[in-house]
């Protein structure tokens, strides 16, 4: 069978809503995180015959366009082809799934696989202006919103969460104490160096100049547990689920190398993992965070593995809720799964976080020796992903 490897991959710092990298196109961000990455990998672009660009929500003038925007604008050749996926907020990691299929399939060697959002710059969407109104005023539709709700239900996704908590008895001070690990642990991997190896500064505009944007805006390491506890519940009257027990609205794109072995050693990069398998599972909208858990059920039992055998987890942090789930449904370590910190403390833009995950068990594996490790995902209108990755020694 084709071996399928990683390579390698960079990100761009993640921008907080509104802040450092509200001015700059995503396809910018993408091109950015995509040149990196090949930096990084010590490829050149024109080895690269394939790009595979995850996203939800299309903004700029090329958002809709954005994989072949990117691929061509970070130097790869015009024969080579592009494609977008949207799963969701698995749509950064299905980016990776896609590039690896198109592999396994014999239509590519090499690919780049990433994705970005920026939701600082979701426009006003006024649904009425193309065929006009007859009288009145109008309303203006908010484009993030329609991406933070359930297609179905038209839940906000912290409704989701809400749901899940109700659910299966997950308690507010639960989740405020794993939101504070979170930003405790992000901390703790920014000033360690851990994610400045993953992380591509990038010159923002700043006034009439610009200014180098290296690290992480949306983290709050220093944050008081009193702080997170008085935090209003947003999605629910009543509710459990806040501002500082979920995920962080924020900006940024992340590529990674998804080749061929013997096709990425011809080309002078080192594989430094292999794809194992992965799974998707359905799961009830209204809950859509439990999603995990059998997307992991279904992979390890593939595999002919227990928990026990894997040595890292990344469980996406989209609300605390979500995690609290894994470790109790699974049995998900958590000195062993998301060590680095996550959706809750560095922020989750879904086109770009799959590939962060990737990244992130890439170096834990590296440093520590580790074989094995499982990344998976909740998404929207109920479904989970999960992927497990074996290290290269």
């Amino acid at each position: 069978m084709t071996e399928i490897v990683l390579a390698g991959g960079m990100r761009t710092p993640f921008g907080d809503f509104g802040k450092s990298l509200r001015d700059v196109p995503l396809v910018e961000l993408g091109r950015h995180a995509a040149v990196a990455t090949l930096e990084r990998a010590g490829l050149s672009a024109e080895v690269i015959d394939h790009l595979v660009w995850g996203n939800v929500l299309p903004v700029d003038q090329e958002g809709f366009l954005a994989a072949r925007a990117v691929a061509l604008k970070a130097g790869l050749p015009e024969a080579s082809t592009a494609l977008n996926v949207n799963r969701a907020c698995g749509s950064g990691l299905q980016a990776v799934i896609s590039a690896a299929e198109h592999i396994a399939s014999g239509h590519s060697a090499i690919a780049l696989a990433g994705g970005g959002e920026n939701f600082s710059r979701a426009p006003y969407i006024l649904t009425s202006a193309r065929w006009g109104s007859k009288r009145g005023p109008q309303t203006m539709v908010d484009a993030l919103d329609w991406a933070y709700r359930d297609p179905l239900s038209l839940e906000l996704m912290g409704e989701t969460a809400e749901n899940l908590a109700a659910d299966f008895g997950y308690g507010r001070a639960a989740m405020d104490d794993y939101a504070l690990s979170s930003q405790r642990r992000a901390g703790a991997a920014a000033r360690s160096g851990f994610l400045s190896r993953q992380i591509a500064p990038i010159e923002v505009p700043d006034g009439r100049s610009t200014r180098t944007f290296a690290a992480d805006e949306f983290p709050r390491p220093d944050i008081a547990p009193e702080k997170i506890a008085a935090m209003k519940p947003v999605f629910r009257d009543g509710g459990i689920v806040t501002p500082a027990n979920s995920s962080g609205v924020t900006d940024g794109a992340a590529f990674i190398v998804v080749a061929e072995r013997g096709a990425a050693e011809r080309a002078g990069a080192t594989p430094r993992a292999r794809i194992v398998d992965y799974a998707i599972a359905g799961v009830p909208p209204r809950i859509m965070g439990c999603g995990p858990v059998p997307a992991t059920r279904k992979l390890i039992d593939r595999q002919g593995l227990k928990i026990s055998d894997i040595d890292y987890f990344e469980v996406n942090e989209a609300f605390a809720a979500v995690n609290l789930h894994a470790e109790a449904a699974l049995g998900v370590p958590r000195d062993a799964a998301n060590l680095y910190g996550g959706g809750i403390s560095l922020g989750h833009p879904p086109g770009a976080t799959g590939v962060r995950m990737a990244i992130t068990a890439l170096q834990h594996l590296e440093d520590t020796g580790g074989r094995r490790a499982v990344l998976t995902l909740c998404m929207g209108g109920g479904q989970g992903l999960a992927m497990l990755i074996e290290r290269i020694a």
